[in-house]
């Protein structure tokens, strides 16, 4: 036979260890009887401690509207001996707004009618927080993810337009995706805050180039660039990788192309950037045929155009420059 004394004991340590198990959690438990008066409760911080205690649909923390939930949804735990719960929202000065969810089980006498009330109160604010954080992600994921469709759908336009066969089509639009891929990365490590322009050329000219310290020399300032200035400004440099390779300075051992960054002044007096790449070319017979070897579609119109702004693209006779024009939404100069 079991011995009493021994069972309370056992039952008073396992009463104390669950309570100790409530107010590390964080969960706050409130009893009251069919009155809805507070016969005890464990762990019962500020709000609930003015909202729960007090007279019903008193409490000067929570908005009317969800104390008189709160009443309502405890009185229908104790007139159906159905449990109950609601989730809640509190405005907290300090750290805004606070989630909760309020569970309602009703206390059944041994005969079986409702005594009271066990009301218990998680709060989930944390959890709410990164429910709404990733939400907003997959908002960001899904926005991002249309403009780059939409980026790959020009790119794929423009160079079929351009291109005399399918291996060039191919050919090319490859190498495009590619370029679009190494700029995405950079923008996908900084946590879709952008790129660091010399890191974006470099990355673009490593490509074609295993000696980017003596192929491109890099001048000016090192402005940060939105994603969507990256991607376009990485294909911009793609073009003029791939043609310097093919036709140009680095198609040469001892060539190299010089790129600049430097803050202008609008017709406004806004700050704009401007970037210019500059390089020996060998001579090319048909004018012509100079543009369209260097891609001038993609570098003329696509890229300025995503940016808002303007770009020329000039080759002479032993020389090519490319200067592209962007306003300051597409880029910024100090960096934490």
């Amino acid at each position: 036979m079991a011995n009493p004394s021994s069972s309370m004991g056992q039952s008073s340590r396992l009463d104390a260890a669950l309570l100790h198990v409530s107010r590390n959690a964080g969960i706050a438990v409130l009893y009251q009887d069919h009155t809805l008066h507070t016969v005890w409760s464990h762990n019962l911080q500020p709000p609930w401690s003015e909202v729960l205690e007090e007279q019903p649909g008193v409490g000067n923390s929570l908005p009317q509207q969800q104390a008189d939930r709160l009443v309502a949804a405890r009185k229908n735990v104790l007139a159906t001996g159905n449990s109950d719960g609601l989730e809640v929202s509190i405005a907290d000065n300090s750290a805004g707004m606070r989630w909760y969810d309020v569970c309602i089980d009703a206390d059944h006498s041994p005969g079986g009618q409702v005594q009271g009330v066990v009301v218990t109160v998680i709060e989930t604010t944390e959890q709410k927080r990164r429910e709404q954080t990733l939400k907003a992600l997959l908002r960001e994921v899904s926005h991002r993810s249309k403009n780059l469709l939409a980026i790959i759908q020009s790119i794929a336009s423009q160079t079929g337009h351009y291109s005399g066969s399918i291996d060039v089509f191919l050919e090319r639009f490859r190498g495009r995706l590619q370029s679009l891929a190494s700029s995405q990365d950079l923008v996908t490590s900084s946590n879709w805050r952008g790129a660091g322009f010399r890191e974006l050329v470099i990355g673009q000219v490593k490509r074609y180039s295993s000696d980017t310290e003596h192929a491109v020399h890099i001048l000016g300032e090192d402005p940060y660039l939105t994603p969507n200035a990256a991607l376009h400004i990485g294909l911009a440099v793609h073009e003029l990788a791939v043609n310097s390779v093919s036709f140009g300075a680095l198609s040469r051992a001892d060539g190299h192309v010089e790129v600049t960054a430097s803050k202008i002044s609008g017709p406004d007096g806004d700050e704009q950037m401007a970037l210019h790449w500059s390089e020996a070319i060998g001579p090319i017979a048909d004018a012509t045929a100079r543009k369209k070897r260097f891609g001038s579609v993609a570098l003329e119109r696509v890229v300025p155009a995503a940016l808002n702004g303007n770009a020329e693209l000039e080759i002479g006779v032993d020389k090519l420059q490319y200067r592209l024009v962007m306003p300051h939404a597409n880029f910024e100069i100090d960096q934490d």
